[in-house]
């Protein structure tokens, strides 16, 4: 089971549907706050639709709590558009952590200076970054098709 993870997700929809996609990988969704939203948030509810009862999910209410209760660092991968290691490049396992930054200005310097493993999504030089919805389930979708070989 793959662990994503949000560091203060700020929009509701791509949480639900982050969460719906964890649902149908199998994946447990780590959400650190502070939130731009709150879980009850209609929108949430309705980009998650009925499926957000089955999603194993956790909620921290900082980076500290959460880092806390990881056992081994080195699994932990954080998405960065300023990485120069693509996500195609990693040899992805079994109960490894994907860290997602909010969607406003990613993961701050001080969260990726505390871990080692940043990555990149390739992507065209006219765009600065995909949804985070979109670049979750690309990572996703790379790590279980390596994981289920």
């Amino acid at each position: 089971m793959l662990n994503i993870v949000l560091v203060e997700p700020e929009i509701p929809n791509n949480t639900g549907n982050i969460g719906r996609l964890c649902v149908g990988t199998e994946s447990r969704l780590h959400l650190i706050h502070p939130f731009g939203f709150e879980i009850t948030d209609k929108n949430l509810k309705r980009s998650g639709l009925d499926y957000w009862v089955h999603l194993d999910w956790h909620q921290y209410q900082n980076v500290d709590e959460w880092m806390a209760q990881i056992p081994d660092k080195s699994r932990v991968f954080l998405m960065s558009s300023h990485a120069t290691k693509s996500y195609y490049e990693v040899d992805f396992q079994d109960e490894d952590w994907l860290v997602f930054g909010k969607e406003s200005v990613g993961l701050s310097e001080e969260i990726l200076s505390r871990f080692e493993n940043h990555l990149t999504i390739p992507m065209s030089k006219l765009i600065r970054s995909y949804n985070i919805a979109n670049s979750v389930a690309f990572v996703v979708g790379e790590a279980k098709r390596q994981i289920s070989k």
